[in-house]
C-alpha cells in the first residue's frame, strides 16, 4: 500500500464521507459499490473507480459490493464475469461475501414497476425507438407527450404483465416513467423503465422477457443494498435526478446520495468499450488482453504491477474535471515500482556474433553478478563466459561519433560484470554488411579482479553465445499516433508499427529463475508472456521522461 493510500488523500469525497460519519448519518458504516456492466474487460479507468470505491470504504473500516450490471444480455457473457472477478482481485481488493447481481433483484424491480404504474407514475408506450426519439424534443424544445401516456392504469397493468408474459415482440411497448415531457433535462423526459427483449440470460435464463435499464436498476440496486454513497463518473451527472425521482416514488426507506467525479482518460489510447469492441473484433489487436490494450489484462500481461496501478490512481486524485492523463505519468509509476523489485538480467535483442580470438576455443568460465546492484535479498546469478558471445548491433559501429563510448574498429569496452575487450576485426558480407567481429580481451582485466590499467570508453552487455537461450521479445510503442484519437476515425490513428518482435538471447539464469520480471540491463523492463512461451514483453523503457509534480 502506497503512503497516498494510506492516508485516502484529501478529495473532495473523502471530506464527504468524513463529514457524515461526523455529522452521524451513517450508523451502519460506509458502503459503496463497484457496479460493472459484464460486457467486456475492465480497462485502467475502472481501476481508478475500483481503487475510489473500495478504497473510501477500507479507510472507514467499510464495505463494498462489487455489483455486476446485467440488464443487458444482448452484450453481456460469463467470461466477462470472470475476468472482472479476476482483474479486481489482482488490483488487490476484496468484497468477501457482498457479490451480487442486478438480476438478483429482478423481481422487486418488478414489483416496484408496477406500484409506480398502479400511482400514475408509469405508462406503456407503443411508440418505437424512432417515434419516441421524435416526441422526446431537444435541449431547446420540449418534447411531446406519448399518444399512450393517460392510458388507464388497469390497461397498463393488464399490458405491463403481457409483456412480463412474453406475449409481445421485441420493441412492441416500453415502460416509461411519467415525470414531465418539458424538463430541460431530456433524461426526465419519461425515460424508458423496462423493454422488451426474448434473449436468454446468463443467469437467469429465458425467465424474463423484460428487462429494466440501467437508470431504473442501479439506484434500487444502491438503495436494497444500503450503500451510503454511490459514486459514479461525471457523465451520470444529467442522471441524477432521475436517480433521485425513482427512489423517491416507489417504497424504499433508503436513498443513497450519487456523487459524481472525473472520469480517466489516457493519453495515446481509447476508454470507450465500444472503441475497445472495435479494437478486438475488427483484428486491430491480439484480444481483450493485448500489452498494447488499455485494459487491466492488457496491462497485466505487459508486466504492470497492481501496486504500480494503485500508485498511478492515487496520484491523479479524484476531481470534478475530466483530464487526459500522461502516458508518461503512468509508465513513472511502474518503473519506480520495478526499480527496487526487479532482478536484472542481460537479453541482447538484436545479436552481433563476438569471437575473442585469445580466449581459449574450447574453454570457458562462469563469472557471477548479483541480480540487483542495491537489493541484496535477490542473491546472484552464475554468467557463463567463452570464445563466443553476442553483443547488441547497436553497440558497434565503424564510424562513431565523437563522445561514441561502445565498441569501434581498435577502441575498448568492458562486457558487463566480466572483462575489457579490443575490437580487432570487422567481418562483412557480400553487402558489405557487417555480421561478425573478431575481438581480443584482457585476461587481467575481470570485473572486480581488475589490473590491468586500462580505462575502457564504455560497459555494454553481452551473452554468451553457447549457453544464451534464444526468446521472442516483444517491444510495444503507443497503439495510437495521437494523445487524443477520434472517436468517429480512430481507426486511421492507430500506430501500425506499435509491436516489434525481435529474436534475441538472454543469459541462461533468466529463464532458469522463477522470477516473471527483469530489467534487461540498458534495454528496459521485460516480463515472460503468460501466454506465448519463451517470449519477453516489454513492460516500459528505461527512458523516464515524467518529472514529479511538474
Amino acid at each position: 500500500m502506497t503512503d497516498q493510500e494510506k492516508t485516502g488523500g484529501t478529495d473532495f469525497i473523502r471530506a464527504r464521507v468524513r463529514r457524515d460519519i461526523d455529522e452521524g448519518r451513517l450508523p451502519h458504516g460506509v458502503v459503496t459499490r463497484f457496479p460493472p456492466e459484464p460486457n467486456g474487460y475492465l480497462h485502467i479507468g475502472h481501476a481508478k473507480s475500483i481503487c475510489l470505491n473500495f478504497g473510501v470504504a477500507a479507510e472507514q473500516g467499510g464495505a463494498t459490493y462489487l455489483r455486476f450490471d446485467d440488464t443487458n444480455p444482448l452484450k453481456e457473457d460469463d467470461r466477462y464475469v470472470e475476468a472482472i472477478k479476476q482483474d479486481v482481485r489482482w488490483l488487490g481488493f476484496d468484497w468477501g461475501d457482498r457479490l451480487t447481481h442486478a438480476s438478483d433483484y429482478f423481481p422487486q424491480l418488478y414489483a416496484f414497476a408496477q406500484d409506480l404504474i398502479r400511482a400514475g407514475k408509469a405508462y406503456v408506450c407503443s411508440l418505437d425507438q424512432e417515434q419516441m426519439r421524435a416526441y422526446r424534443g431537444t435541449l431547446t424544445e420540449p418534447g411531446r407527450n406519448s399518444p399512450d401516456r393517460n392510458r388507464p392504469v388497469a390497461e397498463n397493468l393488464d399490458l405491463f404483465a403481457r409483456m412480463r408474459a412474453g406475449e409481445f415482440a421485441d420493441g412492441a411497448y416500453v415502460l416509461r416513467a411519467r415525470i414531465d415531457m418539458a424538463s430541460p433535462n431530456i433524461n426526465l423526459r419519461d425515460p424508458v423503465l423496462y423493454r422488451i427483449r426474448k434473449v436468454a440470460h446468463q443467469r437467469t435464463g429465458d425467465e424474463w422477457p423484460i428487462y429494466p435499464t440501467y437508470d431504473y436498476t442501479h439506484c434500487i440496486c444502491d438503495a436494497l443494498e444500503g450503500i451510503t454513497h454511490s459514486l459514479c463518473t461525471l457523465e451520470f451527472e444529467d442522471h441524477r435526478p432521475l436517480y433521485d425521482w425513482v427512489l423517491d416514488n416507489i417504497n424504499v426507506n433508503f436513498h443513497p446520495p450519487q456523487i459524481e467525479f472525473s472520469r480517466l482518460g489516457l493519453e495515446y489510447t481509447v476508454m470507450s468499450k465500444r472503441l475497445l469492441h472495435r479494437l478486438v473484433d475488427d483484428g486491430h489487436v491480439a484480444g481483450w488482453d493485448d500489452p498494447r490494450m488499455p485494459t487491466i489484462a492488457g496491462l497485466r500481461r505487459r508486466g504492470y504491477t497492481p501496486e504500480a496501478i494503485r500508485e498511478f490512481c492515487a496520484r491523479i486524485g479524484v476531481t470534478k474535471q475530466d483530464n487526459r492523463i500522461e502516458m508518461d505519468l503512468l509508465e513513472f509509476c511502474i518503473r519506480a515500482d520495478l526499480e527496487s523489485r526487479a532482478p536484472r538480467g542481460m537479453a541482447v535483442l538484436d545479436p552481433l556474433k563476438v569471437t575473442i580470438t585469445n580466449y581459449p576455443a574450447h574453454g570457458g568460465e562462469t563469472l557471477s553478478a548479483a541480480w540487483h546492484p542495491k537489493v541484496a535479498d535477490l542473491g546472484g546469478r552464475e554468467l557463463p563466459f567463452s570464445a563466443s558471445l553476442y553483443i547488441e548491433r547497436d553497440d558497434f559501429t565503424e564510424s562513431p561519433p565523437k563522445g561514441y563510448k561502445r565498441l569501434s574498429p581498435g577502441e575498448t569496452v568492458r562486457l558487463r560484470y566480466a572483462y575489457i575487450i579490443r575490437c580487432d576485426a570487422v567481418q562483412k558480407d557480400a553487402q558489405g554488411n557487417v555480421v561478425a567481429l573478431e575481438c581480443s580481451y584482457l585476461p587481467d582485466s575481470r570485473s572486480g579482479e581488475d589490473t590491468s590499467g586500462v580505462k575502457p570508453k564504455g560497459v555494454i552487455h553481452w551473452v554468451d553465445a553457447g549457453s544464451g537461450v534464444p526468446v521472442t521479445i516483444r517491444n510495444f510503442e503507443r497503439l495510437f499516433l495521437v494523445p487524443d484519437p477520434d472517436g468517429d476515425n480512430f481507426t486511421r490513428q492507430i500506430n501500425t508499427a506499435s509491436v516489434a518482435e525481435h529474436r534475441g538471447i538472454v543469459e541462461p539464469a533468466v529463464l532458469a529463475s522463477g522470477e516473471a520480471r527483469f530489467q534487461f540491463e540498458r534495454v528496459g523492463y521485460f516480463v515472460k508472456d503468460s501466454v506465448l512461451a519463451e517470449t519477453f514483453n516489454r513492460t516500459v523503457s528505461l527512458r523516464d521522461t515524467y518529472t514529479p509534480g511538474a
